[in-house]
């Protein structure tokens, strides 16, 4: 699988890894689909949004196989805004396996700044 250098930072450091555009794309709209069930929960948890706790959303759990497997996963329910919440990045190939936290925002950021560069 070919691809270009994807960098997340992370809460302490970053990790670089090779990513296709195509699985970009993907994770681009898991995470679009993320944000919009944050808002959901957000709204429902504002004072004067209306009577009643928020429906429960499903977790974003993103896989994608390439050179390395990349699992991303994030509980909308448990952050009160979109710019709380952070993910749960899970990196590995047959000889390491990365376990760590990251913001979402920058996540996000990353992927945007990784996504302009490979066109």
């Amino acid at each position: 699988m070919s691809g270009s250098q994807l960098t997340l930072n992370l809460v302490e450091g970053s990790v670089s890894f090779r990513f296709s555009p195509e699985a970009a794309r993907d994770l681009q709209t898991a995470i679009n689909d993320l944000m919009q069930q944050l808002k959901a929960v957000a709204s429902k948890a504002t004072p004067g949004a209306g009577a009643g706790k928020p429906s429960p959303q499903k977790p974003m759990e993103y896989r994608s196989t390439g050179d390395v497997f990349l699992e991303i996963f994030c509980n909308p329910n448990i952050y009160p805004t979109p710019f709380a919440a952070k993910v749960l990045i899970t990196l590995r190939d047959d000889r390491i396996r990365l376990s760590t936290e990251a913001e979402l925002t920058r996540l996000i950021e990353d992927l945007n700044l990784y996504l302009e560069q490979v066109g």
